[in-house]
């Protein structure tokens, strides 16, 4: 028998550290070769750490949450075979194996500990250690025995005191709600209860990148646009069938278009450096929302792509996202972001923007408003777009540009296809 030791992989250039997302076994276990021992998340991607050999788990590094780096000791089986641990690395103080059973015999003798006094039970107050008032006596009780008495809808009068003169007390309320005497009514009674709950993987991930997206000055646009040509258009390409297009690749199309008159937009900013590096390729991220949070797949060069496969593309990628097969490649590189709420979306947002990027696009919720067209009120289907920018590289006026763009191109869907 052998200890294997088994160490955190490099899973992408550059990345020195990387966070335990989830211990996918415990001490004790065992496993077989190529069972996924733990999941490590770098960015917002997450890998799975498989087994080399089939054996028993004897030792965990950290516990879940905790950042180790690229190359450290993750983990530790007892397998059939010499095994490749040493002793030279430092056990962690968390997470350890229980320690082996000794005999009573080869224990040094020293005094024993006296065992602690088991705790005794407390006793609710007895309710008969004060008469009942009288017809028309007020009871006596502090002001918020009172208020939770009637929250609870609890006539003080029935409740018998413990207190000097026979002043009712929280126990004697209590004491009285519990033996049955006049429950207290569902959903009246306060809930104090707190619970802690650790910010890990993909949420500590989020809270990160919220918090630096909060460093930079965002200006927001909200433009109202009609739809309707649009939606007859997408009603019209759906019935003659294939997979069926949503909202989003054509919002994709107009971005490449207007993009190409505001490549600014299509850009990171490196602060520190002073750079905005503008892309060529317009890869766009679109944020999908998961079980375990918030994710933003990448459709890469959308500007090479058709509207039914962007459709198609888009729909893969959300798909693997929630199901959480998207690998780490397909969940990084965007140049510009949608955030989209679907039909929860509100009629306007304020997007944040997915740093280092410049430039987020806002879909919110499509609705059927009346829309003056000059001579009349008639129903169209209007929906809002919020698109937030960088203000420390991208001017107001420009902004507008793009947006103005936007709505043109997506009341006119025709122009979308038109090549200049």
């Amino acid at each position: 028998m052998g200890i294997l030791s088994i160490r955190v992989p490099d899973i992408g250039e550059g990345i020195a550290e990387t966070e335990i997302a989830e211990w996918l076994v415990s001490i004790g276990q065992q496993v077989r070769e190529d069972d996924s021992l733990a999941a490590l998340m770098t960015d917002k991607a997450t890998v799975e750490v498989p087994s080399p050999a089939a054996g028993k788990v004897t030792w965990l590094a950290a516990e879940a949450g905790e950042i180790v780096a690229v190359g450290a000791e993750l983990i530790r089986l007892e397998i059939d075979g010499p095994g490749n641990w040493t002793g030279e690395d430092a056990a962690p103080e968390v997470a350890k194996a229980e320690p082996e059973p000794v005999e009573p015999e080869t224990q040094p003798d020293k005094p024993k500990a006296p065992a602690p006094e088991p705790a005794r039970p407390k006793v609710a107050p007895k309710a008969t250690q004060a008469p009942l008032r009288a017809e028309g006596e007020r009871p006596l009780a502090a002001p918020s025995v009172r208020a939770r008495a009637r929250d609870a809808g609890v006539d003080l009068r029935l409740v018998r005191g413990s207190g000097p003169a026979g002043r009712i007390t929280q126990d004697d309320l209590s004491a009285y709600i519990s033996s049955g005497g006049t429950p207290a009514p569902a959903g009246t009674q306060p809930d104090e209860s707190v619970e802690e709950i650790k910010v890990i993987g993909l949420r500590r991930k989020i809270s990160e990148r919220m918090a630096t997206a909060n460093q930079i000055p965002h200006i927001t646009i909200v433009e109202e646009v009609d739809a309707t040509a649009l939606e007859d258009l997408r009603a019209r390409m759906n019935a003659e069938g294939g997979p069926k297009l949503t909202f989003l690749p054509y919002l994709v199309r107009a971005m490449v278009r207007a993009l190409r008159d505001q490549p600014a937009l299509n850009a990171h900013y490196d602060a520190e450096e002073g750079i905005l590096r503008r892309f060529g390729g317009v890869h766009v991220g679109i944020a999908a929302q998961t079980d375990a949070g918030l994710m933003v797949p990448v459709l890469r060069h959308a500007e090479a792509l058709s509207l039914r496969a962007a459709g198609a593309e888009i729909a893969r990628l959300a798909e693997a996202s929630r199901d959480g097969s998207a690998r780490r490649e397909e969940l990084s590189g965007s140049t510009i972001t949608i955030t989209s709420l679907g039909a929860l979306g509100a009629i306007a947002t304020t997007p944040i923007l997915n740093a280092p990027e410049v430039a987020i696009v806002g879909v919110n919720r499509m609705a059927v408003r009346p829309h003056w067209n000059g001579s009349q009120f008639e129903p169209r289907k209007m929906m809002n777009i919020s698109c937030s920018f960088d203000h420390r590289v991208i001017d107001g006026w420009d902004a507008a540009v793009f947006v103005q763009k936007l709505k043109t191109l997506l009341e006119t869907p025709a122009l979308i296809f038109v090549e200049s």
